[in-house]
């Protein structure tokens, strides 16, 4: 589209075929041109709202910036549609260096990666801020670590590496215990007693086997599916706290040692139905924070109000006498005169000594 941000893409064919495999956060298409012709290889980053839909040619939607059409009549349209602009794609197909092994599909290769790079400055962080770097978690994003660590009541500001370091342990004493373990004994194992990398490939699996159920555009209730498999990411009753990337990590109970200073862990409430009996709360504005101070006092006329706005708070005038200002009354406005007796008479009612 004219306004996407991505190379051009220098490929036409009048038939092809559209195929893609997936590494971590990373997608890649190839597209086949069924005659004699190269293929052409792109690499995409979905970013916050990146995705893939099909859909009438004649009706596209709004952010369509990639567009592939096919020959069919009426033409159909395959759409990369990033409303953020976060997203983006490349051409070849190399995958990203600087991310690790995929999560799902290098779940092995994934753990050794982890576990023999335990001194990497990256584990000096929080175990939450530790999930999110891809080179090490390639796959993981904020509502999969918030439900990682809250499966294994980790609180999300321990220190990565005491996190890991506990798991090489544990998983050296295992094998010592059972140097025969089968493979099918292993996975039962795993499933019986996940750890925490092995939660980092099971709770990903989970969505994409409910993928039909869960994120399904044409599904009614996908969205209430997904809320409903949640156990702790934006869950009512759960605590937040940004980390140090800025990033809200959802959990339940202690944050940590390492949990940011001078932050107060916020609760999520549950909405709750409103009752009609209820008194409707009133809007505080800055003005009524003030009022308090002189609640022993009788209130103001509105003259002497509108003259301590003009004398004393300039600044703030037209604010202030539009918070407090009277309803408009149809009789003229009275004589400055008037205004100072009136002034002078509430002054004596309260006690205090009049101007000359």
């Amino acid at each position: 589209s004219a306004v996407g941000r991505g190379p051009e893409v220098p490929f036409s064919s009048e038939a092809y075929r559209v195929s893609a495999a997936s590494r971590g956060k990373e997608l890649r298409l190839r597209l086949a041109p069924l005659g004699p012709a190269a293929p052409q290889d792109l690499v995409f980053r979905f970013g916050m709202s990146g995705s893939f839909r099909l859909c009438p040619a004649d009706q596209l939607p709004r952010h369509a910036h990639l567009r592939f059409l096919t020959a069919e009549s009426p033409p159909r349209a395959l759409c990369f549609i990033d409303a953020r602009r976060f997203g983006s794609w490349r051409l070849g197909d190399a995958w990203e260096p600087s991310r690790g092994p995929c999560v799902i599909s290098e779940y092995q290769a994934f753990r050794e990666n982890v576990l023999k790079n335990l001194d990497d400055k990256a584990f000096d962080k929080p175990i939450c801020e530790a999930l999110l770097n891809q080179k090490f978690f390639n796959g993981i994003g904020n509502y999969l670590r918030a439900e990682i660590l809250y499966r294994l009541k980790i609180p999300p500001f321990e220190k990565a590496r005491t996190v890991l370091e506990a798991l090489k342990d544990q998983e050296q004493t295992r094998r010592k215990k059972n140097p025969s373990l089968t493979l099918s004994k292993k996975l039962k194992l795993m499933r019986e007693n996940p750890d925490l990398l092995e939660l980092c490939h099971t709770v990903p699996m989970e969505v994409i086997a409910a993928e039909k159920k869960l994120f399904d555009p044409d599904h009614a209730d996908n969205y209430a599916a997904f809320k409903d498999w949640l156990q702790c990411y934006l869950v009512p009753g759960m605590s937040s706290l940004r980390d140090r990337n800025g990033r809200t990590i959802w959990f339940q109970g202690e944050p940590g040692p390492m949990a940011p200073k001078g932050q107060r862990s916020r609760k999520k409430r549950a909405q709750l139905k409103a009752d009609p009996e209820a008194v409707t709360p009133q809007v505080t504005t800055r003005a009524s924070k003030r009022r308090p101070r002189a609640a022993a006092k009788p209130p103001k006329p509105a003259a002497e109000e509108e003259e301590v706005a003009d004398g004393l708070r300039k600044g703030r005038s037209r604010g202030r006498r539009k918070t407090t200002a009277a309803p408009a009354s149809s009789e003229p406005e009275a004589p400055t005169k008037a205004k100072r007796s009136r002034r002078a008479t509430a002054r004596r009612g309260r006690g205090e000594a009049g101007s000359a």
